[in-house]
């Protein structure tokens, strides 16, 4: 793929209570690397109610949200800030549909998911939502500029 007509671009990625509580991380964060994303900030960290309601507050009204909140503090998740040229695209298709069992084999959902409330990774959708994201929970000051 020609990168000189790609922008390069920030998205956060979670890796979710199931996926710490496996012991997966290594293998997750090595499919990013091997992608040509670029780890450029990192935390592990355990959410409070409130944190997961403010973060998932776009999806307030629907059914699932109070299920999604409390699976978000069941464990402490591991979140990244990822860089790269269509860092955005290129991290959905690593992790594959939200539904593992419509995910394609070798995607992370596929592999690493039981269901899909418990799907192991979470992805900003647009430039607009990885802004808001990574400003969640990264100051500007703990992002490694490359």
């Amino acid at each position: 793929m020609n990168n000189s007509k790609l922008k390069k671009q920030q998205t956060l990625s979670i890796l979710k209570p199931d996926a710490v509580s496996k012991r997966k991380i290594g293998q997750i964060l090595s499919r990013f690397e091997d992608a040509g994303l670029k780890i450029i900030a990192a935390r592990l960290l355990q959410l409070s109610k409130k944190e997961a309601e403010q973060f998932y507050s776009i999806h307030n009204n629907r059914v699932f949200f109070n299920d999604l909140v409390n699976f978000m503090i069941s464990g402490p998740i591991f979140v990244q800030v990822l860089e790269g040229f269509d860092a955005i695209q290129k991290n959905r298709d690593l992790m594959g549909d939200t539904d593992p069992k419509k995910a394609i084999p070798g995607s992370i959902r596929f592999d690493f998911s039981d269901s899909i409330e418990a799907n192991a990774v979470h992805g900003s959708d647009s430039l607009e939502t990885a802004k808001f994201e990574i400003s969640f929970f990264f100051p500007e000051i703990n992002i490694y500029n490359s």
